[in-house]
């Protein structure tokens, strides 16, 4: 009979054999070769296997030829697991047909996902993953067609086939700014309100997602434009056949885009900035003396909005959290003890909204920090949605789902590297943000599959690559085997698309 076996050898490496034997025992071993690595292992051991196959030509390896002796090269690695789970995501979002096949868009998001870092970089890191990258030049002449509004909005109209939005569709909507390292704006790259509290020019990015935070809608605006004037020409942009209701903070909040959603045909739910304990919490209160709200209570208000002989009926909510009220009053206490502070002269004035300095006096605001604490624990809701149209539930709950466009616009800085480093000019500007866009649509459906973070599923499925091995006249393809963990993610990837796939 004869056996495959591996045996160590006296300087480190691997040896692959074929022991021939007999009943009385004496061996015949026959020697194939040694290695260091795996694949090399394997690709030996699949050639003793074609020695051993009854009726079938021995494998000439080319090992008894001179020079022959060292290890059997490698000629290419790919990283086939990641490459085909990024790209059945990319082409079940539809955003091959979007993109009209083009193969440098969809190189550069895979980059973008596996590594972010320069165009030019790009094409190291899509040769690292195993497939041919084009030249840097062609990536040059493709940006323009990446920067266009049809081409966005191709993309777009992909992504919400696939989020299969309803006629009556829930979105939210939020911005944030990605700043420059320049001297001086240019009309588009401004300086402007920044979320990051720095001084540099800046562009202001709106961002429409659906209730899971799937991106659906990305535009760009001038550092200094104002937050709520971003809000209109992302939705019209978008809203298409769809009977939008938009969600979005309060910052969001003016009267000209309540009017101007309103008259575009589209409901709101927005966050309610309150100044004042509401008239219905007070009227309560007065019912109810020497109670609290209970946690979770909610008041309902009446509200108009339009022009006059056009009013529209809506709904504010507020509802009372006992949870939001102790972070609330430990935040009051807390101020208004550095307030007492620098009143006294016992620490130097600072920011505070409860110290009052007029002059050389100092005192503390204790209107303002009694109107502080009677609003501790309320926060309103504004929707022109009727309680036969939407519950207060749902409108609150609804508000609430805000933390997962927070989470897309947090993955696409971080992960996703978003930020145009290495961009001045604004269609370079905008095809880089089509390219992260995509990408963030393509890294929520994978996190939604899979159950793992962006970073966990490319840094666990780049280790795992097919190579190919030169033995002799041959061509012996490899594979490092996955883990269990792996497998399941990726046949959770390659599963046919069903519906709410995201």
């Amino acid at each position: 009979m004869a056996y495959i076996r591996t045996v160590k050898t006296a300087s480190g490496a691997r040896a692959v054999q074929i022991v021939h034997s007999t009943r009385r025992g004496s061996k015949d071993i026959e020697h194939i070769g040694s290695a260091h690595s795996d694949a090399e292992i394997e690709a030996l051991k699949a050639a003793a296997r074609q020695r051993l196959a009854a009726g079938q030509d021995e494998l000439d390896l080319g090992l008894g030829r001179p020079g022959s002796g060292g290890p059997l090269p490698i000629t290419t690695t790919r990283m086939e697991h990641l490459i085909g789970a990024i790209e059945r995501v990319y082409v079940d979002l539809g955003l091959q047909a979007a993109a009209q096949g083009d193969e440098v868009f969809f190189h550069l998001v895979l980059a973008r996902l596996v590594e972010p870092t320069s165009k030019l970089d790009s094409l190291r890191v899509i040769e690292e993953t195993g497939l041919a990258p084009v030249s840097y030049p062609t990536v040059n002449r493709r940006l323009p067609r990446y920067a266009k509004p049809a081409f966005r909005q191709a993309l777009a109209a992909a992504l919400a086939a696939t989020a299969e939005l309803g006629p009556a569709a829930l979105v939210l909507y939020d911005v944030s700014t990605l700043y420059f390292e320049a001297d001086e704006g240019d009309g588009f790259r401004e300086p402007g309100y920044s979320k990051e509290r720095r001084i540099d020019p800046q562009i202001t990015i709106g961002l429409l997602t659906d209730a899971a935070g799937f991106p659906l809608m990305v535009n760009a605006f001038e550092g200094n434009k104002a937050e709520t004037k971003t809000m209109l020409p992302v939705i019209e942009a978008f809203k298409a056949t769809y009977n939008l209701t938009v969600v979005a903070d309060a910052g969001m909040l003016s009267h000209d885009n309540r009017d101007a959603i309103e008259a575009a045909g589209l409901s709101y739910i927005l966050g309610a900035r309150i100044a004042e304990v509401p008239y219905v919490i007070e009227k309560w209160l007065a019912e109810h003396p020497g109670q609290g709200p209970e946690d979770g209570q909610i008041f309902t208000a009446k509200t108009f909005t339009g022009p006059a002989g056009n009013r529209r009926e809506g709904r504010i909510y507020y509802q009372y959290r006992a949870a939001r009220a102790r972070r609330t009053l430990r935040g009051i206490d807390q101020q208004v003890a550095k307030a007492e502070q620098a009143a006294a002269g016992k620490a130097p004035v600072k920011r505070n909204r409860f110290l009052t300095v007029t002059g050389e006096e100092r005192a503390v605001n204790r209107e303002l920090e009694a109107k502080a604490r009677a609003l501790a624990g309320i926060k309103g809701y504004l929707t022109n949605l009727l309680p036969e149209q939407a519950s207060a539930e749902f409108v609150i709950g609804a508000y609430h789902r805000l933390w997962q466009i927070e989470k897309s616009f947090r993955m696409s800085k971080h992960d996703l590297a978003a930020r145009p480093i290495y961009h001045r000019l604004q269609d370079s500007i905008e095809a880089h943000l089509s390219i992260v866009f995509a990408a963030l649509a393509v890294a929520r459906r994978l996190e939604h599959l899979t159950g793992w973070s962006l970073k966990k599923f490319v840094t666990t499925a780049r280790r795992y690559k097919t190579v190919t091995i030169r033995a002799g006249d041959h061509n012996i393809t490899a594979a490092d085997p996955i883990p269990d963990e792996l497998r399941d993610a990726l046949d959770r990837i390659h599963r046919p698309p069903s519906r709410s796939a995201h």
